[in-house]
């Protein structure tokens, strides 16, 4: 029995969280790792646009590296003969295909000059397709093998042409080249894809002046 006068301690009891404090907590929590998942996905679709964004300029490289390669190297050696006027055939080109020879790699098909065709091939999505075929006394054989893709997925691709008046000015592009016996001094080539154009690749041949002589 407790003596008269003092008080009867009682054990304490730990104190709980009201569920306004557990609701709170819960929230915070909640918002923290929505923000959590929101900066990880920023962060993966930055990624993503970076590897989308180099993988298209690698494209935009390759590609045009390609083209000032071909094109500027184009010989003026003749390739056919119009049927109509007799005239040699060394450069033909529109908005939309041209043909020129040119010297390939000697890992390919052993190098030497080919017939080199480039051709904008229309659908849902526009590609730019290459061919080669040999040269025999003047004249183009049969295509060995089928054309290939050199790019895809374009949404426009066109070619011009212009020369350079007499006193050494550049006249304006024009979208047909009208003297396939002769090269044309410069080459333009504007490609656009899903992402906006390409900057334009204006390519100087530099055996215009020579070629027919």
């Amino acid at each position: 029995m407790s003596r008269r006068g003092e008080r009867v301690r009682r054990p304490r009891v730990a104190a709980g969280f009201t569920l306004m404090e557990v609701l709170l907590a819960t929230s915070l929590l909640a918002a923290a790792l929505a923000l959590a998942f929101g900066i990880l996905r920023a962060a993966g679709a930055t990624v993503a646009r970076g590897e989308a964004m180099a993988e298209r300029n690698e494209r935009i490289r390759a590609v045009s590296a390609f083209l000032r390669e071909r094109i500027g190297g184009a010989d003026g050696l003749v390739f056919g003969f119009d049927a109509g006027s007799g005239r040699s055939l060394r450069f033909a080109g529109d908005a939309q295909a041209m043909r020129f020879v040119s010297d390939v790699p000697a890992y390919f098909d052993r190098g030497g000059p080919r017939l080199h065709e480039l051709q904008v091939r229309a659908g849902p999505a526009r590609r730019l397709d290459v061919a080669f075929r040999q040269l025999r006394a003047g004249q183009a054989l049969p295509a060995t093998r089928s054309p290939e893709p050199l790019v895809t997925g374009l949404v426009e691709v066109r070619f011009a042409y212009r020369t350079l008046a007499a006193d050494g000015r550049p006249g304006p592009w024009q979208d047909t080249w009208d003297t396939p016996d002769a090269l044309p001094p410069q080459v333009r080539v504007r490609i656009r894809d899903g992402q906006g154009p390409w900057p334009d690749l204006v390519v100087a041949l530099v055996r215009a002046g020579g070629a027919g002589r």
